[in-house]
């Protein structure tokens, strides 16, 4: 008696199902991008020049504990509104920069007390090492846009022109760079440096 030959799974289509497969994992899956801050470190200085003394006036404080509360200038303050509050004092014009100029483009107070020149005012920020990062990046994200409002303004006054379509216009014609434009760019940048320093965070 002949012995029965046993049947063959056909799996000439496995490939192409497997395939299919991929495809809709790939057209389906959603992968999640690194959160960050886009900063510009500065070069390391070797040089032993003393730094130069900031008077208290000039350093806006900014403290962050570890219970995410918030410490502006030795008063509590919320989050919404840390950024009026840095446009404030970087706009004070309250006296003159290292070349004896007054800020004639301040719309402050001119308070004393407060910052003289933008290009004397300092942001310090300082937080906690169990702070939360959700928060600290909502506390950057509010000191950034105090500077860009401020940039904002003085681009619309000397070009009547947003200054973030500026910058867009760059990145995106890179490869062919404009000179009018770079120069206009640094000029704001200029008006309103982004003097934004962070200190060691402390575990208090």
């Amino acid at each position: 008696m002949a012995k029965r030959s046993a049947p063959e799974v056909n799996a000439g289509s496995m490939a192409d199902i497997a395939f299919l497969l991929l495809i809709f994992f790939l057209v389906t899956t959603t992968i999640e991008k690194d959160k960050g801050i886009l900063r510009s470190l500065p070069p390391i200085d070797d040089s032993e020049v003393e730094p130069p003394i900031i008077k208290q006036k000039n350093l806006f404080t900014v403290l962050l504990n570890r219970h995410d509360q918030l410490l502006v200038e030795d008063e509590e303050m919320q989050v919404k509104d840390l950024r009026q509050a840095a446009i404030e004092y970087l706009d004070n014009g309250g006296g003159v920069n290292a070349e004896g100029q007054s800020c004639d483009y301040c719309k402050g107070d001119r308070d004393p007390s407060s910052s003289d020149h933008p290009d004397k005012a300092i942001v310090s920020l300082k937080h906690d090492r169990e702070t939360t990062y959700g928060k600290y990046i909502e506390v950057q994200n509010e000191l950034v846009a105090a500077y860009n409002f401020l940039r904002e303004r003085e681009a619309q006054r000397l070009y009547n022109r947003s200054f973030a379509d500026m910058l867009a216009e760059k990145e995106k014609n890179q490869f062919n760079k404009d000179e009018k434009l770079n120069e206009r760019i640094e000029t704001i940048k200029k008006l309103f440096p982004m003097k934004l320093s962070e200190a060691e965070p402390t575990e208090n």
